[in-house]
Protein backbone atom coordinates (compact mmCIF):
# COMPACT_ATOMS: atom_id res chain seq x y z
CA UNK A 1 0.00 0.00 0.00
CA UNK A 2 2.81 2.39 0.90
CA UNK A 3 4.41 2.52 -2.60
CA UNK A 4 1.04 3.32 -4.18
CA UNK A 5 0.42 6.02 -1.59
CA UNK A 6 3.82 7.55 -2.33
CA UNK A 7 3.09 7.54 -6.07
CA UNK A 8 -0.36 9.04 -5.48
CA UNK A 9 1.04 11.83 -3.34
CA UNK A 10 3.94 12.47 -5.74
CA UNK A 11 2.02 12.54 -9.00
CA UNK A 12 -1.47 13.65 -7.91
CA UNK A 13 -1.61 15.42 -4.56
CA UNK A 14 1.66 17.35 -4.88
CA UNK A 15 0.94 18.78 -8.37
CA UNK A 16 -2.57 19.80 -7.30
CA UNK A 17 -1.20 21.47 -4.18
CA UNK A 18 1.51 23.27 -6.14
CA UNK A 19 -1.01 24.41 -8.74
CA UNK A 20 -3.26 25.79 -6.01
CA UNK A 21 -0.27 27.60 -4.48
CA UNK A 22 0.59 29.16 -7.84
CA UNK A 23 -3.01 30.31 -8.32
CA UNK A 24 -2.71 32.39 -5.15
CA UNK A 25 0.29 34.33 -6.49
CA UNK A 26 1.07 36.75 -9.30
CA UNK A 27 3.30 34.06 -10.75
CA UNK A 28 5.19 35.21 -13.83
CA UNK A 29 8.01 32.82 -14.70
CA UNK A 30 10.02 35.70 -16.20
CA UNK A 31 10.05 37.70 -12.96
CA UNK A 32 11.93 36.80 -9.78
CA UNK A 33 9.24 38.24 -7.51
CA UNK A 34 6.04 36.23 -7.22
CA UNK A 35 3.94 38.15 -4.69
CA UNK A 36 1.06 36.54 -2.85
CA UNK A 37 -2.26 37.93 -4.09
CA UNK A 38 -4.72 35.64 -2.34
CA UNK A 39 -7.90 35.10 -4.34
CA UNK A 40 -7.29 38.02 -6.70
CA UNK A 41 -6.66 35.71 -9.66
CA UNK A 42 -10.04 34.10 -9.06
CA UNK A 43 -11.83 37.42 -8.52
CA UNK A 44 -10.42 38.68 -11.80
CA UNK A 45 -12.17 35.83 -13.61
CA UNK A 46 -15.54 36.91 -12.21
CA UNK A 47 -15.02 40.65 -12.70
CA UNK A 48 -17.02 41.69 -15.76
CA UNK A 49 -14.87 44.81 -16.10
CA UNK A 50 -11.63 42.87 -15.89
CA UNK A 51 -9.34 41.80 -18.70
CA UNK A 52 -9.40 38.04 -18.20
CA UNK A 53 -13.07 37.45 -17.38
CA UNK A 54 -14.55 38.03 -20.88
CA UNK A 55 -11.90 35.89 -22.54
CA UNK A 56 -12.22 33.11 -19.97
CA UNK A 57 -16.00 32.82 -20.11
CA UNK A 58 -15.93 33.00 -23.90
CA UNK A 59 -13.51 30.06 -23.78
CA UNK A 60 -15.78 28.21 -21.32
CA UNK A 61 -18.69 28.82 -23.70
CA UNK A 62 -16.62 27.40 -26.57
CA UNK A 63 -15.80 24.38 -24.43
CA UNK A 64 -19.49 23.86 -23.71
CA UNK A 65 -20.45 24.12 -27.38
CA UNK A 66 -17.86 21.58 -28.46
CA UNK A 67 -18.77 19.21 -25.62
CA UNK A 68 -22.49 19.36 -26.42
CA UNK A 69 -21.87 18.75 -30.12
CA UNK A 70 -19.28 16.00 -29.87
CA UNK A 71 -20.32 13.95 -26.83
CA UNK A 72 -23.63 12.55 -28.20
CA UNK A 73 -21.92 11.47 -31.43
CA UNK A 74 -19.03 9.90 -29.51
CA UNK A 75 -21.52 7.89 -27.47
CA UNK A 76 -23.98 6.78 -30.16
CA UNK A 77 -21.82 6.18 -33.25
CA UNK A 78 -19.27 3.94 -31.46
CA UNK A 79 -22.10 1.93 -29.89
CA UNK A 80 -23.59 0.97 -33.24
CA UNK A 81 -20.12 0.45 -34.68
CA UNK A 82 -19.37 -1.95 -31.83
CA UNK A 83 -22.63 -3.81 -32.42
CA UNK A 84 -21.66 -4.29 -36.07
CA UNK A 85 -18.17 -5.48 -35.14
CA UNK A 86 -19.65 -7.87 -32.58
CA UNK A 87 -21.31 -9.86 -35.35
CA UNK A 88 -19.77 -12.90 -36.98
CA UNK A 89 -18.56 -12.16 -40.49
CA UNK A 90 -15.45 -12.69 -42.54
CA UNK A 91 -12.72 -10.12 -41.96
CA UNK A 92 -14.19 -8.69 -38.76
CA UNK A 93 -10.75 -8.47 -37.12
CA UNK A 94 -9.57 -6.35 -40.04
CA UNK A 95 -12.56 -4.04 -39.64
CA UNK A 96 -11.84 -3.71 -35.93
CA UNK A 97 -8.25 -2.75 -36.66
CA UNK A 98 -9.32 -0.21 -39.30
CA UNK A 99 -11.80 1.46 -36.94
CA UNK A 100 -9.24 1.66 -34.14
CA UNK A 101 -6.27 2.71 -36.30
CA UNK A 102 -6.82 6.51 -36.23
CA UNK A 103 -6.68 6.54 -32.43
CA UNK A 104 -3.01 5.55 -32.40
CA UNK A 105 -2.10 8.73 -34.30
CA UNK A 106 -0.85 11.71 -32.33
CA UNK A 107 -2.93 14.86 -32.19
CA UNK A 108 -0.28 16.75 -34.18
CA UNK A 109 -0.55 14.27 -37.06
CA UNK A 110 -4.35 14.32 -36.94
CA UNK A 111 -4.46 18.11 -36.78
CA UNK A 112 -2.08 18.68 -39.69
CA UNK A 113 -3.80 16.05 -41.82
CA UNK A 114 -7.26 17.51 -41.31
CA UNK A 115 -6.11 21.11 -41.59
CA UNK A 116 -5.18 20.27 -45.16
CA UNK A 117 -8.32 18.22 -45.83
CA UNK A 118 -10.60 20.95 -44.45
CA UNK A 119 -8.84 23.86 -46.14
CA UNK A 120 -11.51 26.06 -47.70
CA UNK A 121 -9.57 26.56 -50.94
CA UNK A 122 -7.60 23.39 -51.66
CA UNK A 123 -9.03 20.89 -49.19
CA UNK A 124 -10.27 17.53 -50.39
CA UNK A 125 -13.45 17.75 -48.32
CA UNK A 126 -14.74 20.70 -50.34
CA UNK A 127 -13.49 19.07 -53.53
CA UNK A 128 -15.60 15.96 -52.98
CA UNK A 129 -18.58 17.99 -51.80
CA UNK A 130 -18.44 19.87 -55.10
CA UNK A 131 -18.23 16.59 -57.01
CA UNK A 132 -21.50 15.58 -55.35
CA UNK A 133 -23.17 18.83 -56.34
CA UNK A 134 -23.01 20.25 -52.82
CA UNK A 135 -21.53 23.62 -51.74
CA UNK A 136 -17.77 23.50 -52.20
CA UNK A 137 -16.79 26.84 -50.68
CA UNK A 138 -17.33 26.03 -46.99
CA UNK A 139 -14.68 27.64 -44.79
CA UNK A 140 -14.23 24.80 -42.31
CA UNK A 141 -11.38 26.45 -40.42
CA UNK A 142 -12.34 30.12 -40.33
CA UNK A 143 -16.14 30.41 -40.14
CA UNK A 144 -18.68 29.18 -37.62
CA UNK A 145 -20.69 26.98 -37.39
CA UNK A 146 -18.65 25.14 -40.05
CA UNK A 147 -15.53 25.32 -37.87
CA UNK A 148 -17.38 23.63 -35.00
CA UNK A 149 -18.64 20.81 -37.18
CA UNK A 150 -15.18 20.42 -38.66
CA UNK A 151 -13.65 20.01 -35.20
CA UNK A 152 -16.40 17.57 -34.22
CA UNK A 153 -15.87 15.55 -37.43
CA UNK A 154 -12.14 15.32 -36.77
CA UNK A 155 -12.62 14.31 -33.14
CA UNK A 156 -15.22 11.63 -33.92
CA UNK A 157 -13.03 10.19 -36.70
CA UNK A 158 -9.98 10.19 -34.42
CA UNK A 159 -11.48 8.74 -31.23
CA UNK A 160 -14.33 6.60 -32.59
CA UNK A 161 -12.22 3.45 -32.33
CA UNK A 162 -11.49 3.75 -28.60
CA UNK A 163 -15.12 3.95 -27.51
CA UNK A 164 -16.03 1.24 -30.02
CA UNK A 165 -13.50 -1.15 -28.50
CA UNK A 166 -14.75 -0.39 -24.98
CA UNK A 167 -18.35 -0.97 -26.02
CA UNK A 168 -17.32 -4.14 -27.84
CA UNK A 169 -15.74 -5.53 -24.67
CA UNK A 170 -18.97 -4.80 -22.81
CA UNK A 171 -21.09 -6.46 -25.50
CA UNK A 172 -18.99 -9.61 -25.36
CA UNK A 173 -19.56 -9.83 -21.60
CA UNK A 174 -23.35 -10.01 -22.02
CA UNK A 175 -24.38 -13.70 -21.84
CA UNK A 176 -25.75 -15.03 -25.12
CA UNK A 177 -28.41 -16.86 -23.11
CA UNK A 178 -30.11 -13.54 -22.35
CA UNK A 179 -30.56 -12.80 -26.05
CA UNK A 180 -31.79 -16.34 -26.68
CA UNK A 181 -34.33 -16.10 -23.86
CA UNK A 182 -35.57 -12.76 -25.15
CA UNK A 183 -35.87 -14.18 -28.66
CA UNK A 184 -37.85 -17.16 -27.36
CA UNK A 185 -40.17 -14.76 -25.54
CA UNK A 186 -40.90 -13.06 -28.84
CA UNK A 187 -38.76 -9.94 -28.41
CA UNK A 188 -37.85 -8.19 -31.65
CA UNK A 189 -34.46 -6.61 -32.40
CA UNK A 190 -35.38 -3.25 -30.84
CA UNK A 191 -36.75 -4.91 -27.69
CA UNK A 192 -33.62 -7.03 -27.32
CA UNK A 193 -31.49 -3.91 -27.69
CA UNK A 194 -33.55 -1.97 -25.16
CA UNK A 195 -34.05 -4.67 -22.54
CA UNK A 196 -30.87 -6.75 -22.89
CA UNK A 197 -28.10 -4.76 -24.56
CA UNK A 198 -28.53 -1.40 -22.85
CA UNK A 199 -28.88 -2.79 -19.29
CA UNK A 200 -25.92 -5.09 -19.90
CA UNK A 201 -23.80 -2.16 -21.04
CA UNK A 202 -24.70 0.07 -18.09
CA UNK A 203 -21.32 -0.23 -16.24
CA UNK A 204 -19.40 0.27 -19.49
CA UNK A 205 -21.67 3.13 -20.54
CA UNK A 206 -21.02 4.96 -17.27
CA UNK A 207 -17.28 4.87 -17.95
CA UNK A 208 -17.68 5.84 -21.61
CA UNK A 209 -20.02 8.76 -20.86
CA UNK A 210 -17.83 10.15 -18.11
CA UNK A 211 -14.52 9.74 -19.94
CA UNK A 212 -15.95 11.15 -23.19
CA UNK A 213 -17.43 14.14 -21.39
CA UNK A 214 -14.10 14.93 -19.72
CA UNK A 215 -12.09 14.36 -22.89
CA UNK A 216 -14.37 16.61 -24.95
CA UNK A 217 -14.20 19.37 -22.35
CA UNK A 218 -10.40 19.16 -22.47
CA UNK A 219 -10.12 19.43 -26.25
CA UNK A 220 -7.07 21.48 -27.21
CA UNK A 221 -4.90 20.09 -29.99
CA UNK A 222 -7.53 20.00 -32.72
CA UNK A 223 -8.56 23.63 -32.19
CA UNK A 224 -4.96 24.81 -31.79
CA UNK A 225 -3.75 23.23 -35.02
CA UNK A 226 -6.82 23.32 -37.28
CA UNK A 227 -8.58 26.61 -36.48
CA UNK A 228 -6.16 28.42 -34.17
CA UNK A 229 -9.24 29.59 -32.26
CA UNK A 230 -10.72 31.28 -35.34
CA UNK A 231 -12.90 33.06 -36.05
CA UNK A 232 -12.31 35.76 -33.42
CA UNK A 233 -11.48 33.21 -30.70
CA UNK A 234 -14.90 31.54 -31.08
CA UNK A 235 -13.30 28.08 -31.18
CA UNK A 236 -10.69 28.85 -28.52
CA UNK A 237 -11.57 26.40 -25.73
CA UNK A 238 -10.78 26.77 -22.04
CA UNK A 239 -7.73 24.50 -22.24
CA UNK A 240 -6.53 26.47 -25.27
CA UNK A 241 -6.82 29.74 -23.31
CA UNK A 242 -5.17 28.24 -20.22
CA UNK A 243 -2.20 27.06 -22.27
CA UNK A 244 -1.95 30.42 -24.00
CA UNK A 245 -2.15 32.34 -20.72
CA UNK A 246 0.43 30.23 -18.94
CA UNK A 247 2.86 29.29 -21.70
CA UNK A 248 2.69 32.28 -24.04
CA UNK A 249 1.87 35.16 -21.69
CA UNK A 250 3.66 33.47 -18.75
CA UNK A 251 0.84 34.38 -16.34
CA UNK A 252 0.94 31.09 -14.48
CA UNK A 253 -1.10 32.34 -11.53
CA UNK A 254 -4.04 33.32 -13.70
CA UNK A 255 -3.74 30.13 -15.77
CA UNK A 256 -3.81 28.02 -12.60
CA UNK A 257 -6.92 29.80 -11.36
CA UNK A 258 -8.62 29.12 -14.70
CA UNK A 259 -7.61 25.46 -14.42
CA UNK A 260 -9.18 25.05 -11.00
CA UNK A 261 -12.44 26.67 -12.07
CA UNK A 262 -12.58 24.37 -15.11
CA UNK A 263 -11.78 21.39 -12.87
CA UNK A 264 -14.64 22.27 -10.51
CA UNK A 265 -17.03 22.53 -13.46
CA UNK A 266 -15.95 19.11 -14.73
CA UNK A 267 -16.27 17.59 -11.26
CA UNK A 268 -19.83 18.91 -11.08
CA UNK A 269 -20.60 17.45 -14.52
CA UNK A 270 -19.16 14.07 -13.49
CA UNK A 271 -21.22 14.10 -10.31
CA UNK A 272 -24.38 14.68 -12.37
CA UNK A 273 -23.49 11.75 -14.65
CA UNK A 274 -22.93 9.41 -11.70
CA UNK A 275 -26.17 10.55 -10.07
CA UNK A 276 -28.22 9.98 -13.22
CA UNK A 277 -26.82 6.48 -13.69
CA UNK A 278 -27.36 5.63 -10.02
CA UNK A 279 -30.97 6.82 -10.09
CA UNK A 280 -31.71 4.80 -13.21
CA UNK A 281 -30.09 1.75 -11.63
CA UNK A 282 -32.27 2.16 -8.53
CA UNK A 283 -35.40 2.53 -10.68
CA UNK A 284 -34.87 -0.87 -12.29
Amino acid sequence: MAPYLVLFITFVVAPIGFGLWISLHAWDINLPAKPFVGLDNYRELFDADGVDAPRFWQAMRATGIFTLLSTPLLLIVPLFTAMLMNGRFRGRNLYRAVYFAPYVLGVAVVGLLWRFLLDGNIGLVNHYLGALGLPDDIQWTTDTPAAWWGLVLVTVWWTLGLNSVIYLAGLQDIPAELYESARVDGANAWQRFRHVTLPGLRPVALFVVNSTLLASANMFGQAYIITGGAPADETKTAIFLIAETGLRRFEMGSASAMSFILALALMAASAVVFRVFRERQEDR
